[in-house]
């Protein structure tokens, strides 16, 4: 994809809901269940993460957000409308995003690995045996490399918008969204709010070089190796619009774990967890069940 379509791939990558908590209407007989989001931190591996949480449900699920996300900016309709009956529901911030700072965030090699580590530590430490994962773009990713290596405790895993690795395709579209002054105010403003500009434009930056050094392996590897070690019920979504991950992607995912399923969605651009939040949250809720 050329770099002149990171305009529209900036709007899928980072729409983002209001920073303010999302009001909780429930309806009929969830209402006598804890509808209420939580808010939290918790020490893990020396950092202090930022955690939401909701539900009553005896199914734990974890949402791992993309780049710069976190739960309020990420996963608002499923915080709020997921089945608080059936699922009891947590959104982390990683480390260096959202409300987990300090510390800044950094991008060494094994970035992905450590997100993988502290999410399975954080579920971990709020004593959920067993769980299953959402992950979104990034977020799909350690998502990905958590049920790899940590099979014993993922229950199902969810994945949308991710990448096993990384293509000069791939670089060519990180590289258009590299300069936040380029952005759209109405992309900008929510990020520029909760991080100020500096360290919004300094981590955005970082996450391209950190993403792209993927590119200068052979094969472009972030975690090839690790997809047919995954042994859970698997179900990826992709939007078929989605201009920041081809659909490539998705298909060599869905041929490297056995027994996944591929679902496209035709008008679906990368954030399609929340432009079709209730299909969304249908299909995925019909998977976990």
């Amino acid at each position: 994809m050329a770099v002149p379509g990171a305009a529209r791939a900036l709007r899928a990558l980072l729409l983002p809901l209001s920073p303010r908590s999302v009001p909780l209407t429930p309806r009929g007989p969830a209402a006598s269940y804890g509808t209420s989001i939580t808010s939290a931190k918790i020490q893990v591996n020396g950092v202090n993460l930022h955690y939401q949480q909701t539900g009553e449900g005896s199914h734990a699920v974890l949402l791992l957000p993309g780049m710069l996300g976190s739960g309020q900016t990420d996963f608002g309709p499923q915080l709020k409308s997921m089945n608080k009956q059936l699922f009891t529901i947590v959104a982390w911030d990683p480390r260096g995003y959202g409300q987990s700072i300090p510390p800044s965030r950094d991008f060494p090699p094994d970035f992905f690995e450590r997100d993988a580590k502290d999410a399975v530590d954080l579920m971990q430490a709020l004593k959920f045996k067993k769980f299953s994962l959402l992950g979104w773009s990034d977020g799909g990713i350690t998502a990905l490399i958590a049920a790899a290596k940590y099979p014993a405790l993922i229950h199902k895993l969810v994945v949308w918008g991710a990448n096993a690795s990384v293509t000069q395709e791939d670089v060519r579209i990180y590289n258009g969204i590299r300069d936040v002054s380029k952005w759209s105010e109405k992309v900008k403003k929510p990020l520029e709010e909760m991080y100020g500009h500096e360290y919004f434009a300094k981590t955005c930056e970082a996450w391209v070089d950190g993403i792209s050094s993927f590119a200068e392996k052979s094969d472009g590897n972030i975690c090839q190796e690790l997809l047919p070690l995954i042994k859970c019920p698997t179900f990826i979504i992709h939007g078929e619009k989605d201009p920041l991950v081809p659909r490539y992607h998705a298909e060599y995912i869905q041929k490297h774990i056995k027994g996944s399923r591929l679902l496209l969605m035709p008008e679906g651009k990368h954030n399609l967890h929340l432009r079709f939040a209730e299909e969304f949250n249908k299909q995925v809720e019909n998977f976990l069940l």
